[in-house]
Formats: structure tokens, C-alpha cells, sequence
């Protein structure tokens, strides 16, 4: 059985979960216990198989609890990001069609009053439903059903799309993620996972939650800094980590010294995704705790996924693997497929169709005349069917393993009175990957005061926006030029400016 529940009965004292900061630990009998009064509480909101249910959490001590409370009621538990703004996380909970939300008080002091706009009833975790939940049995409810998770995905309207997880047909039947943990990535019942990113994100969510499938313990940073995941790796002997590449560049950032303090040897497998790796740090971090750094593409989407090992990316450096799930497809602007070395479409064949929740046309757009769906990338397949990734075709900055809309962006830049025209871009940066850049067309040219100018679109942008969509720079230009139909050269402004400045790694 690929539950934990079925670890609560054969080893109910061993760690769930232990939280890095505080040291709190969780045992499979406590969340067993924990997950059902939450299970109850629901239903006697109203909840029921198949509604949306919101937490408005950080990494937080009862997150996982809260989690496999709502999957054993059926329902889809949506975790909304910590760095939203009130206005982004009431269009996502209204979008989702959320009948409750659960958040904590930290969430509640970083939105304010911005939390009675949500469209759905709001229970403080910490000030109230902690309270209400003891008096709940820790026995499960009667009419159990599997859950799922709900996640949101970038969108070319600049507004972010749902995608429900498909709920399964009973519990303990084998999910991907636990498969394929299983399969390449070392995962197993002793192991020991570092979940150092949040668990709002898909990749941290789904692969932690593999490890309680299997009855591993999970090692949960309330946040995320270089250091102390290495202690965290020492000291609880991590066997497995999932990071990203900015964590990479973060740790590889140490002091030697730093990182000589600390013993990585208990690690057999660390793998990454969610933003493409600088080829010089990947091998910097295969240097330092040796062939054991895989890689895997996918999406929240969970339409196909590509694997590749270490030794498999010393021979291909810059491949993001073979598929493991899935078929892929290159295909060019008449959709059709491809042959090697040329660069096209990224699409996958033989998967199962998703759709985007409330938005046929987005979910129309997906799939080509074959049904063949893409994640909206470009890359190529080596002769080998290897997959390269060369470009992202809606331009969605992935800035620190986080995905960014500039539309999103544009549209709040273009509200200033001083703005002519507004094209968002992601500039390279060697520790996020990418960071959000902001090309302005200003009404009156040329600018008297840029610093002046800077300083009120930033507030301006803070106004609106949560910080990870903040540009970090404001470029001005005359005219950012655009087509007869109106399209903006996103491709030739960053390339121009590239060029311009020759190579380029933005502070």
C-alpha cells in the first residue's frame, strides 16, 4: 500500500516529518491521526468529494497534515503561493472555485485585509481551526475517497491556469512521481528526503509527497538557505535532495571552508528541474558530490516527463534526457514532426490529456492537429532522442525555478502615466537562471531624470505585483518597435541588448 497510513500502523513512531528550523518532528502516527480530524473537519464544513479546498500556507508544520487530510476527503487541495499579493491569490482562489480556504498567520499578516476579497470562507489556521480540530476523531470518516493536488501553470494571457490532478481510483495505488522516484532518483522506504523549496511549487509537493507513499521521513525547510541545507544533509543524513538550479549556484557560493564543515556522503541521489542549469554549474556540483546529479523535464501539467542521469549529461551536456513517460515530438510550424538536430515545438505523444481548467481555448491550444500536447517549449532530439530546450515560445521567464508572466508584468507597467509601450524579458543571470527585465517606451523621450523615472515605476510595480515579478532593472529605449499587427519583437529586443553589451550576466 503507497499510503501512509499504512506506516502509521507498522511503524507509528517513525518521523514523517521533521522541520529543519524549529527540529519539530512529526511521526506517521501523529499525521495519521492529524490527517483524519482534518478529514472531518471538512465535511462538517460542507466539503465534499470533488470540491477545491485553498491553503494559504507557508513551509509550515502542520502543511502536510492539512495535505493528507484533504486527500483522504477526495478533494483538490490547492496550495496557494506565500508570494502572492492579496489580489493574485483571490483571482486563484476564485478561479479555482475554492469552497474554503485554510491560512495561516503569516500569510494573514503579509495580506491583510486583502483576505476579505477572497470568494470563499477564510479559517485562521493558528488562531482558530488548530483550536476546532481536537475536538474531531483522529479515526478516518466514513465515506473516504482519494484527493488531489490542484496547481496552477503559466498562461499567455499573463494570468495563471488550473490543472487538477486526476484523483485515483483507490488508496495506495502508485502515482508517478513514486514510481519514478523509485525507478531513478534512489527513492525507497529508508529514505531520507530535503524538501528545501515550497511546497506550493509542483515538483516539491509531488516528490515529498512520494516519500511518505513510501514511508521515508522528509526533512521540510520553512526556507530555503545554502547552509543550512548542507547541516540539514549532515545531520539527518539526507539520502535524496530535490533542488533547483539557483540552489545549486547559492551552495556552490559557499566559502570552501564552508562546505569542507560538512559531510554530503549519506547522499545517493540529488536531482533537479524547474529552470535550465548553466552547464558550468551542474558540473561544479557533479565535481563536488559526484555522478549522482540527475535532471528531469516536465510540468504541473504532467504530460509526459524526460530523465537523465549524470553520466548520461557528461556525454550530452545541456540535454534534459530521454522520455521515460510519454513520446516526444519536434514539430514545426505546419505541426507536423521533425527529424533530428532541428529545432521545433516540444510536444508529447501517447500521454494523457489534461485540461485547463475553465479555459477551453487555453487548453485547445495546447495540443496540435496529431493531439500531440506541448508545455509551450522549443528544443531538438539528438540522434540519440536526447532532448535539448533552446527557447520557451511564450517567453515565460524562470527566475529561480519560479515561473513568470510577463504579461502579467507589461499589463501593471503600462498602467503608468509615463509609459508609451512596456516589453518584459528574462535576462541571464548566473545564480537565477534568469532575472525579469522591463524595456520601457517612455511617453516623452528623451527621459530627463531616469533614476526618478525608475524609482516610480518600481513603486509602481510594488503596488501591484508580488516581489518575484518586480524587473530588476528598467531599460529605457526611444521605441520598442513593433509590427503591423501590432506584435511585439520581444526575441530581437533581448537580442539586441545582448548583443549590445556582448556577454551579459545581469547583478
Amino acid at each position: 500500500m503507497m499510503h501512509p497510513r499504512g506506516f502509521a500502523t507498522t511503524q507509528p513512531d517513525k518521523p514523517a516529518y521533521i522541520m529543519a528550523g524549529s527540529g519539530e518532528t512529526v511521526t506517521y502516527g501523529e499525521l495519521e491521526a492529524r490527517a483524519n480530524r482534518v478529514a472531518h473537519w471538512l465535511r462538517a464544513q460542507g466539503v465534499r468529494e470533488g470540491d477545491v479546498v485553498a491553503f494559504l500556507v507557508e513551509n509550515h508544520p502542520r502543511a502536510y497534515e492539512l495535505i493528507w487530510g484533504a486527500q483522504r476527503a477526495g478533494v483538490h487541495y490547492l496550495l496557494v503561493p506565500a508570494t502572492l499579493v492579496a489580489s493574485e491569490a483571490a483571482y486563484m482562489i476564485a478561479n479555482s472555485g475554492a469552497v474554503l480556504a485554510v491560512m495561516s498567520a503569516k500569510m494573514a499578516g503579509k495580506l491583510g485585509s486583502g483576505a476579505d476579497d477572497f470568494a470563499c470562507p477564510v479559517y485562521p489556521l493558528e488562531d482558530r481551526l488548530l483550536e476546532e480540530l481536537s475536538g474531531f476523531p483522529d479515526t478516518p470518516i466514513t465515506d473516504e475517497a482519494p484527493g488531489a493536488d490542484m496547481l496552477y501553470s503559466s498562461g499567455t494571457t499573463g494570468f495563471p491556469k488550473g490543472i487538477k490532478g486526476v484523483r485515483p481510483a483507490e488508496f495506495g495505488a502508485p502515482d508517478r512521481a513514486t514510481l519514478l522516484g523509485q525507478e531513478h532518483f534512489a527513492y525507497a522506504g529508508d529514505s531520507i528526503y530535503l524538501c528545501p523549496a515550497p511546497l506550493y511549487h509542483a515538483a516539491p509537493l509531488r516528490w515529498s509527497l512520494a516519500i511518505h507513499r513510501l514511508g521515508g521521513t522528509i526533512i521540510l525547510m520553512e526556507r530555503f538557505d545554502a547552509e543550512t541545507a548542507l547541516r540539514m544533509i549532515d545531520e539527518h543524513g539526507v539520502t535524496v535532495a530535490q533542488f533547483v538550479p539557483t540552489h545549486f549556484a547559492r551552495m556552490l557560493a559557499l566559502p570552501p571552508e564552508v562546505r569542507a564543515r560538512y559531510d554530503l556522503s549519506s547522499l545517493k541521489c540529488v536531482f533537479h528541474a524547474g529552470a535550465p542549469c548553466a552547464i558550468p554549474i551542474k558540473r561544479a556540483m557533479i565535481d563536488w558530490v559526484g555522478p549522482i546529479v540527475s535532471e528531469f523535464y516536465s510540468g504541473s501539467e504532467g504530460l509526459g516527463i524526460t530523465i537523465i542521469s549524470a553520466p548520461e549529461w557528461l556525454e550530452r551536456p545541456g540535454s534534459v534526457g530521454r522520455a521515460m513517460q510519454g513520446i516526444i515530438k519536434i514539430c514545426g510550424s505546419d505541426e507536423d514532426e521533425l527529424p533530428a538536430g532541428q529545432a521545433g515545438s516540444v510536444r508529447f505523444a501517447e500521454v494523457r490529456r489534461f485540461e485547463y481548467h475553465g479555459d477551453p481555448e487555453k487548453t485547445a491550444s495546447a495540443y496540435n492537429k496529431h493531439g500531440w500536447p506541448t508545455l509551450g517549449d522549443i528544443g531538438y532530439l539528438d540522434e540519440a532522442g536526447y532532448l535539448f530546450l533552446t527557447d520557451r515560445a511564450n517567453f515565460t521567464i524562470i527566475s529561480g525555478g519560479v515561473n513568470i508572466y510577463p504579461r502579467e508584468i507589461e499589463d501593471r507597467l503600462a498602467q503608468h502615466p509615463e509609459v508609451a509601450d512596456v516589453g518584459v524579458v528574462g535576462l541571464p543571470h548566473d545564480e537565477m537562471g534568469e532575472v525579469v527585465t522591463a524595456f520601457i517606451e517612455p511617453l516623452r523621450w528623451p527621459v530627463v531624470d531616469e533614476a526618478a523615472l525608475t524609482e516610480s515605476l518600481d513603486a509602481h510595480a510594488r503596488s501591484g505585483l508580488s516581489p518575484v515579478k518586480i524587473p530588476r532593472r528598467y531599460l529605457f529605449r526611444q521605441s520598442l518597435g513593433r509590427t503591423e499587427t501590432g506584435k511585439l519583437l520581444k526575441k530581437a529586443i533581448r537580442d539586441d541588448f545582448l548583443g549590445s553589451v556582448g556577454e551579459y550576466r545581469s547583478a
